[in-house]
C-alpha cells in the first residue's frame, strides 16, 4: 500500500501541469461529499474576501489614473455596498425557493464579470459599472452561509461551520492586501484581472462539483423585490429583532472604526501604507486563528453561546476604548481584543439567527444579515468622517457606544430566549401523562 502511494506521488511529481490538474480533479471528485461541499464554500468566500481585500489598498490608485476625485473614489466604494444592500436579501429569499446551487453559481459568475469589467474599464462610468455588478452579485456570501446551515446536523456543527466561513473571511482579508500590493507592481489593473480569474475558476468548480442542499423550499410567499423589505422584516420580526439590532450595531462599530483606521494610525503612530497593510494582515491572522482553531477547540468547549456573546461584546468595548489612549502598547492590546471579539461575535450572532429561523426562511434571514452589513458599510464611513475631523478619537468612542447598545439588545434576546425555553419546559411537564 505504502509502495503504491509512493509510486503515485513519484509519478505525479514528474507530471506536466495539465496532468497535475487532472490528477487533483480526480482526487477531489472522490472526496467525501460533505467535505467537498465545505471546501467549495470556503473557496467561494475566500475568493470574495480576497477581492475585497485587493480593492481597499489598490482601488484609489487605479481609479486615480482616470483622473477621479476623492469624492468619486468614495462613491465607488459606496456603490458596491449600496447594490449589495439591495441584492443580498432578494438573492437569499430566491435561494429559499429555487435552491442554493443555481443562485450561488450565477452569483459567482457575475462577480467574475464585475471584476473583468472593472479591470478592463476605459472610462469612469465603466469603473462604476464593474463595482455595481460585483455589488449586485455579493449575495453569494449569504447563500454560502445558508448552504453550510443546510448541511449542519446540529446547533454546534452549525456554529462550527459558520466559524469556518468566518475563518475564510479572516484569511481572505489577510491575503487580499498582500496579493493586491504584489500584483500592482505589474500594473494597477492586474490585481483585478487576477480576482476575476479566481472567480471564474470558482464558478467552474461549483458548477461541476457542488450539489443542491435545499430540502425545504419556501412556496408560501410571493417573491417581491423591495430594497427596504429586509429592514421592514427585521423591525417586524419581534423574536429576532434584538439580534438584528445587535448585528447592525456591531457592523456599524466595525465599519466606523475601519474606515478611519489608516488615518488614525498614520497620524498617531506614523504608519505608512505598507505598515498599515501589515497591520491588517496581522489582525486577519488573529481572526483566522480564532475561527479555524480556537472557536471549536476552546471557545465552544468552555463556554455556551450566550456567555461567549457577552464576552466578545465586552472584548470589543474594551478594545475600542483602549484605542483612544494613543500609545503603542494599548494599540497592540486593543487590536488583539478587537480582532478576537469581532471574529467570534460574527459567528455567534449569525448562528443564533440561523438557529431561530424556520428551515424554509434560513436563506432569507442570512440575506437580511448581509443586507444590514452592507447598509452599515454605506452609513458607517459617512458618520466616521465628520467625527474624525472634530477629533480623531471620536469614531472609536462612537464604536464603543454602538457595542454597548449591541450588548443591551443581546442580553434582551437572551432573557427572552430563557423565558421561552422555561415556558416550553413547564408545558411539557404539565402535558406529560400521569403514571
Amino acid at each position: 500500500m505504502h509502495a503504491r502511494l509512493y509510486s503515485d506521488e513519484r509519478r505525479t511529481s514528474h507530471a506536466s501541469p495539465a496532468q497535475r490538474v487532472l490528477s487533483f480533479s480526480a482526487r477531489f471528485a472522490y472526496l467525501d461529499p460533505v467535505r467537498k461541499e465545505k471546501i467549495i464554500i470556503i473557496f467561494t468566500v475566500l475568493v470574495d474576501v480576497i477581492g475585497f481585500g485587493i480593492v481597499i489598498p489598490i482601488l484609489p490608485f487605479y481609479v486615480g489614473e482616470f483622473g477621479a476625485s476623492a469624492t468619486t473614489i468614495t462613491l465607488m466604494f459606496a456603490s458596491f455596498s449600496c447594490f449589495s444592500f439591495l441584492s443580498s436579501p432578494f438573492l437569499g429569499a430566491l435561494s429559499d425557493r429555487i435552491g442554493r446551487r443555481p443562485l450561488l453559481i450565477t452569483s459567482i459568475a457575475s462577480t467574475a464579470v464585475g471584476w473583468f469589467v472593472f479591470a478592463g474599464a476605459t472610462t469612469i462610468p465603466m469603473l462604476f459599472l464593474g463595482r455595481i455588478i460585483d455589488g449586485a452579485a455579493a449575495g453569494n456570501f449569504s447563500i454560502a452561509q445558508s448552504y453550510l446551515v443546510d448541511i449542519s446536523e446540529n446547533d454546534k456543527e452549525r456554529t462550527t461551520n459558520l466559524g469556518i466561513i468566518g475563518a475564510a473571511f479572516g484569511i481572505g482579508f489577510m491575503l487580499g492586501p498582500l496579493i493586491g500590493g504584489l500584483l500592482s507592481t505589474v500594473s494597477h489593473a492586474f490585481p483585478f484581472w487576477f480576482a476575476g480569474g479566481l472567480a471564474t475558476v470558482n464558478a467552474c468548480v461549483a458548477y461541476f462539483y457542488l450539489p443542491e442542499t435545499l430540502k425545504h423550499r419556501n412556496t408560501d410567499d410571493r417573491l417581491r423585490f423591495n430594497p427596504l423589505r429586509p429592514l421592514m422584516n427585521a423591525v417586524r420580526d419581534t423574536a429576532l429583532r434584538p439580534l438584528y439590532i445587535s448585528w447592525i450595531m456591531f457592523a456599524l462599530a466595525f465599519v466606523t472604526s475601519q474606515s478611519v483606521f489608516a488615518l488614525f494610525v498614520g497620524k498617531n503612530f506614523g504608519f505608512d501604507s505598507f505598515t498599515t497593510g501589515l497591520t491588517f494582515t496581522a489582525m486577519g491572522l488573529i481572526v483566522a486563528i480564532n475561527q479555524v482553531g480556537l472557536l471549536k477547540h476552546l471557545w465552544l468547549r468552555r463556554f455556551t453561546e450566550p456567555v461567549l456573546e457577552v464576552m466578545m461584546l465586552s472584548s470589543l468595548l474594551i478594545g475600542f476604548l483602549l484605542f483612544t489612549a494613543k500609545t503603542m502598547t494599548t494599540f497592540v492590546i486593543s487590536a488583539l481584543f478587537i480582532s478576537t471579539g469581532q471574529s467570534v461575535l460574527r459567528v455567534i450572532l449569525t448562528s443564533q439567527v440561523a438557529g431561530a429561523a424556520e428551515p424554509k426562511t434560513k436563506g432569507e434571514k442570512m440575506g437580511i444579515l448581509s443586507s444590514l452589513m452592507a447598509a452599515s458599510m454605506v452609513v458607517g464611513p459617512v458618520i466616521a468622517g465628520p467625527l474624525y475631523e472634530i477629533h480623531d478619537t471620536l469614531p472609536y468612542f462612537a464604536a464603543g457606544g454602538y457595542i454597548l447598545t449591541a450588548l443591551v439588545f443581546a442580553l434582551t434576546y437572551q432573557r427572552r430566549a430563557r423565558t421561552a425555553a422555561e415556558v416550553v419546559r413547564v408545558n411539557t411537564v404539565d402535558e406529560a401523562p400521569l403514571m
